[in-house]
């Protein structure tokens, strides 16, 4: 009963991360919700931060649990916590039986990284503060404090970051933990003096470096110009351009719009979820290869202007040999657009059970044959036509031959490389390939139910055939997200380089990759860009020339636009129950898009 009553609570709570500055699209009540933001961030105080461990930097090194000591709002603080990295939560009322904690923080053993949240109503209680000087002895403890002031004498021993804020509600808690990863900077001093230690003054100044989570006037946008969002998804939907969809809308480092719309199929009635991990398709190719080409391209690793057969030992007898890396990262090799594998299994190809001779699994109950792509996929493809060098043909082979050069230059799996490299330090938490190998059925959203090839409703196996036959890595397709891990990973590309205190490329790559590269196309290296042929309205029509992203097949895309400080991210599985154009047709994305575009271009009137 207690733990429905927190959940209520924080529900109830203007920042409730399911649905964060979309619930109420209405100027009047954000402004009332961001004046009641800015009194919280106004008095808050970041104190014992001589270590500058707030905020947290070196993610993929953190190992982080959330404790409540008789905190009422932690369902909230754990979830907006749970937006910047993985956050395990634990809560000192379910070790009732322990009168010192001690089984409380021997469950603790295994995390190096500790947030402790309590107010001024159980700060009093020595278990409580014995527990805290216990924990911080052998581990890195945040102290999130909510309540009066003259309470702060009770950590005068402590030598532990505090967060403190005078308010105790849910609002407090869906803030403080974004001072401790970064998504608001820290700027105030104690205005008087609460203790010897804690005197008037004192306090730590800190940086913004992550993404902040807000309504939409805290970037200057009037949310009734977003209310068109809500009628274009409603459309969508009703259309049968796809059963559901979320947005996301990050402006200036802050994400002022997230919202689920419709259900995971149509014959279901599972909300989507703002949460909900979608199928990329070939965003794939600039969120998991591309980011890969950059970073070995900045290390001097690969060398753009380098043929394929030297990185590629099997090519060097194929017509691949010769042509150069720009050219395959610009859709100008010449190859023919994608070879339909699937049209070539035979009987004896596959088995609906595993075995040493069947180990890939392709699809519930489908598994392909050992060496499929070894001995049949690859060298067909080395081996294809090359028919249009130097011209603009789309082709999902350039990335499969990516994936290959990325792998020979680093010497690992590219879903291994891209999680060590990016996802895990960035704190993405969906973002990968073969998600049911981490995630419940339940969390993914299903694309197609293949009828033709797979015989199976697809959950958490990449649509793509090709990028299935190959395991469900490739570099074409079959990386699996969030749109919130979206938003993070193209921020840091929207910063040219930068996230969380730590930099993952100098600006001048991001800039050239990102940035038109062809004289024959539109084409960054690797990115999609916006359309000089502006009868085209692509990707919207009120886009800028320097918008970059890509569009992914399932019926997602991500694009970012520099000169208004914009990521937008859509998602969707419109291949769900099976392929339809209907989200192009009717320009959902797009439009959507310029309902941003133009709230951004009004607020600056």
């Amino acid at each position: 009963m207690k733990r429905n009553k927190l959940y209520v609570l924080a529900a109830a709570s203007f920042f409730n991360v399911l649905c964060l500055a979309a619930c109420a699209q209405d100027h009047a009540v954000n402004e009332k919700k961001l004046a009641i933001a800015n009194s919280i961030t106004s008095t808050t105080v970041l104190l014992n931060n001589q270590g500058s461990v707030v905020p947290l930097k070196s993610l993929d090194k953190k190992n982080i649990a959330s404790v409540s000591l008789g905190f009422t709002y932690s369902t909230a603080f754990d979830s907006l916590a749970n937006k910047y990295t993985k956050i395990t939560s634990f809560s000192a009322d379910e070790y009732k039986d322990s009168i010192n904690l001690n089984n409380l923080e021997d469950d603790l053993k295994y995390f190096n990284t500790i947030l402790i949240a309590i107010d001024d109503q159980h700060v009093t209680q020595a278990k409580y503060i014995n527990f805290i000087n216990s924990i911080s002895k052998n581990k890195q403890v945040i102290i999130s404090f909510f309540g009066n002031g003259p309470a702060l004498k009770s950590f005068d021993l402590l030598q532990s970051p505090i967060v403190w804020t005078v308010q105790n509600n849910a609002d407090a808690a869906n803030l403080v933990p974004q001072y401790i990863f970064g998504g608001i900077a820290a700027t105030n001093k104690l205005t008087m003096a609460y203790s010897a230690r804690y005197t008037m003054g004192s306090g730590f100044t800190t940086n913004a470096i992550r993404l902040k989570y807000t309504v939409p006037e805290d970037a200057g946008l009037n949310s009734n110009n977003l209310k068109e969002i809500d009628a274009i998804a409603t459309e969508a939907i009703a259309q049968k351009a796809t059963p559901g969809l979320v947005v996301l809308v990050a402006k200036d480092g802050k994400v002022i719009f997230n919202k689920a719309y419709g259900t995971h199929t149509y014959d279901t009635n599972v909300p989507d979820k703002v949460t909900d991990i979608f199928d990329l398709a070939s965003v794939t190719k600039v969120t998991a290869t591309t980011p890969a080409v950059m970073r070995l391209f900045e290390e001097g690793k690969l060398k753009l202007d380098t043929n394929i057969g030297a990185y590629i030992p099997k090519a060097r007898t194929t017509p691949m040999n010769n042509i150069q890396v720009r050219e395959v990262m610009l859709h100008q090799a010449g190859f023919i657009p994608y070879i339909p594998f699937h049209d070539y299994v035979k009987t004896g190809d596959y088995s609906r059970d595993s075995s040493a001779a069947y180990p890939t699994k392709v699809a519930d109950n489908y598994y392909i044959k050992k060496g499929f792509f070894k001995d049949f996929m690859w060298p067909k493809m080395l081996n294809s036509p090359i028919k249009t060098r130097g011209k603009y043909v789309y082709s999902d082979i350039s990335m499969y031959v990516m994936k290959d050069i990325v792998e020979h230059i680093s010497e690992e799996p590219l879903n291994q490389y891209t999680y060590e490299n990016f996802y895990k330090p960035l704190g993405m938490q969906t973002a990968g390939f073969l998600p049911r190998n981490r995630f419940k059925p339940e969390q993914i959203i299903p694309t197609e139910d293949d009828k033709y090839f797979r015989k199976t409703l697809l959950v958490g196996y990449v649509h793509d055939q090709g990028a299935a036959l190959a395991g469900g890595i490739s570099g074409h397709a079959g990386l699996f997200a969030s749109a919130n891990d979206l938003a993070i990973i193209y921020q840091m590309l929207l910063n040219r380089g930068t996230y969380g205190g730590e930099t993952y490329f100098k600006n001048t790559t991001v800039d050239m990759f990102t940035s038109k590269q062809s004289n024959v196309s539109r084409r960054g290296l690797g990115f999609d860009r916006w359309d000089p042929d502006t009868t085209k309205h692509y990707p919207s029509e009120l886009a800028s020339p320097q918008t970059y992203g890509h569009t992914g097949y399932t019926g997602t895309c991500v694009w970012v636009d520099p000169s208004r400080g914009l990521v937008y991210v859509f998602l969707s599985n419109r291949v769900n129950p099976t392929v339809t154009d209907k989200l192009s047709n009717l320009k959902i994305r797009g439009r959507i898009e310029d309902v941003v575009n133009k709230a951004i271009d009004e607020s600056k009137k």
